[in-house]
């Protein structure tokens, strides 16, 4: 993974010691609250419905052992509220029904980011310092900035993959953290790449969509779809470029960025994604961008072409780290074919949360973060601790936050599989449920989220709760299921084949169920948005329609057909039925009024 170098980590430290300059004077009455909202939130500070949201860049998901105990330690020491305030939250929540608030505690996300949701304003320079010491901060994870870059949690060691986007993504990190003219943008501006056959980065969502590609003479670049993002206009990305040299990358995200910040509505936060201008302006925007970046290049000299030699640099940051030697591989490769043949649980992990390599005798293994109890992408402080240790011990040091909210182990040697099964299953980290319907996503919805209509944690867990047979999970297969707790859908229902948006009726707490959507992955098909099977459920319907959808699923499918395949398939009608019948009596009238 990217080692910082000595300006990387004085920037990162320099931006701790500023943002605490700017904390004490706000603090002081110095710093007007106007003024200090900026500032907080581009260092990652949010203000949510009970307390102060810390967002941690993980940029392109990657991460080592030293910060997860780090981010341990934040759980641990300061992810703790203050007790009037978690007072006042368990108050509300009372009288909401149920009380799902977590502290001490991490929270993955699917932008691969760590968030922590308890930390007083008060300790935040004191956060922002333990992280930077390990070189993690919260830059441009908020505000209307270019916004970490994501990329596939396979990059570099997947068997399909022709090239390697992780170099790149660095590139990109360095060159979009604090650009002057884009640290004011009309909206949020979300970039992803892939280098793989199969698009696990979702690209299609995201305001800029890169495929690294090869042309007829073998040359690399970029194919470049914009205008993607979910919310209350769900809109997949438009290819405005087929190929794109790879040197030229930023001198054209430059020219889309800048087009974008020109025309870009500011008047409506509702209207300003660039997805809404690239659907309005159509060719006209293509024009523009393809304008734009001759000037940069033929007036202006390509300024920000990549030389080779930088490329060359911090591609060599990207290599196999050190790994024991491996005495026989092949003896390795056996011996795991008589351990899974003894040991079912075993087999069945390996079969779910074990993936292939493009190296010979690796493999690259995903922990699970999800089960009863525990919200998806919960960890607890001493589960980072646990997961350190297991980073460690099995992984060179190296981990990777994944878009499903899980963590990824990419060195894993396979004769190595077991003990860290043995050790990951007694530290709860050992679920089964990769791709599975219990391996769901979900936003903290209105648990913390001020912005959210309704929550979404509790729904999780009643389906998790509800589904906990193996063999049944086994039987429903490979299923994407997304919870959002409002439309800015950062629980990514759209992309769902079930969603599940939480609404607002009349001060009560709504779901919508869709189906068919799709991240743009080889089993997902295109990225395409799901749609509603019928009026919102109540919370205490939507584990009942969910079971009848998945019964009326199993009831019409063909012999080895995933569900997504049998919803396109069959239409959704057959499931809107399925879903009216399992109304419950005493809400219909409620419902028909949803």
């Amino acid at each position: 993974m990217y080692q910082y170098t000595d300006f990387d980590k004085a920037f990162v430290k320099q931006r701790a010691d500023q943002f605490r300059d700017q904390l004490e004077r706000w603090q002081a009455g110095k710093l007007p609250e106007d003024d200090f909202r900026p500032l907080r939130l581009q260092n990652g500070w949010y203000v949510q419905r009970y307390a102060p949201m810390l967002r941690v860049a993980v940029p392109y998901g990657e991460i080592n052992s030293a910060q997860i105990r780090v981010l341990a330690q934040v759980a641990r020491e300061y992810d703790e509220p203050e007790a009037a305030v978690f007072q006042a939250a368990l108050d509300g929540q009372g009288k909401m029904g149920t009380t799902y608030l977590p502290k001490n505690c991490a929270h993955f996300t699917t932008r691969t980011n760590v968030q922590f949701n308890w930390i007083p304003l008060s300790r935040a320079a004191d956060v922002m310092d333990l992280l930077a010491s390990v070189n993690l901060h919260g830059i441009q994870t908020s505000g209307n900035c270019i916004r970490n870059t994501t990329t596939d949690a396979l990059a570099g060691i997947a068997p399909d993959e022709a090239i390697d986007p992780r170099p790149y993504a660095e590139i990109l990190r360095q060159w979009t953290t604090l650009h002057p003219e884009f640290a004011f943008l009309p909206r949020k501006f979300k970039i992803a790449i892939t280098g793989a056959k199969e698009d696990r980065a979702a690209t299609g969502w995201h305001d800029v969509g890169l495929h690294m590609v090869k042309n007829e003479a073998g040359e690399i670049g970029f194919k470049v779809f914009v205008g993607g993002g979910m919310g209350r206009t769900p809109v997949i990305g438009t290819v405005i470029r087929e190929f794109l040299p790879w040197n030229q990358i930023m001198n054209y995200i430059e020219a889309i960025v800048r087009v974008y910040n020109e025309l870009g509505r500011r008047d409506n936060k509702y209207k300003a994604r660039i997805k809404i201008l690239v659907k309005a302006e159509g060719q006209a925007y293509i024009d523009a961008v393809e304008e734009e970046f001759r000037q940069i290049v033929d007036v202006d000299g390509g300024p920000h072409t990549v030389p080779q030699a930088e490329f060359d640099r911090v591609a060599a940051m990207f290599t196999t780290p050190a790994l024991p030697v491996v005495a026989d591989a092949a003896a390795d490769e056996q011996a795991l074919i008589e351990q899974t043949a003894k040991e079912p649980a075993f087999a069945r992990w390996v079969a779910r949360n074990v993936h292939a390599h493009k190296l010979a005798g690796l493999r690259a293994v995903t922990l699970s973060f999800k089960r009863v109890g525990q919200a998806p992408g919960d960890a607890q402080s001493e589960q980072l601790d646990a997961l350190a240790q297991l980073v460690d011990a099995f992984s060179a040091g190296e981990a990777r936050v994944t878009h499903d909210q899980n963590v990824m182990l990419p060195w894993v040697q396979v004769g190595q599989l077991h003990a860290l099964w043995t050790e990951a299953k007694a530290l709860g980290l050992a679920s089964t449920n990769v791709a599975l319907l219990t391996d769901m996503i979900a936003c903290p919805g209105g648990d913390f989220c001020a912005l959210a209509n309704a929550r979404s944690l509790p729904i999780a867990d009643a389906i998790t709760a509800r589904y906990q047979d193996l063999d049944e999970l086994d039987d429903i297969g490979e299923i994407d299921l997304h919870i959002s707790g409002c439309i800015n859908s950062c629980g990514h229902h759209h992309s769902g084949h079930i969603g599940i948006l939480g609404v607002d009726k009349d001060g009560k707490e709504w779901y919508q169920v869709t189906l068919g959507g799709s991240d743009g992955s080889t089993l997902s098909g295109n990225a395409v948005a799901g749609k509603a099977i019928g009026p919102s459920f109540s919370a205490a319907e939507v584990p009942d329609v969910i079971e009848a959808v998945l019964s009326t699923y199993r009831d019409l499918r063909h012999s080895g057909e995933h569900f997504i395949d049998a919803v396109r398939r069959i239409g959704i009608d057959p499931f809107k039925e399925a879903g009216k019948a399992a109304r419950h009596p005493a809400e219909d009238e409620e419902a028909a009024l949803a």
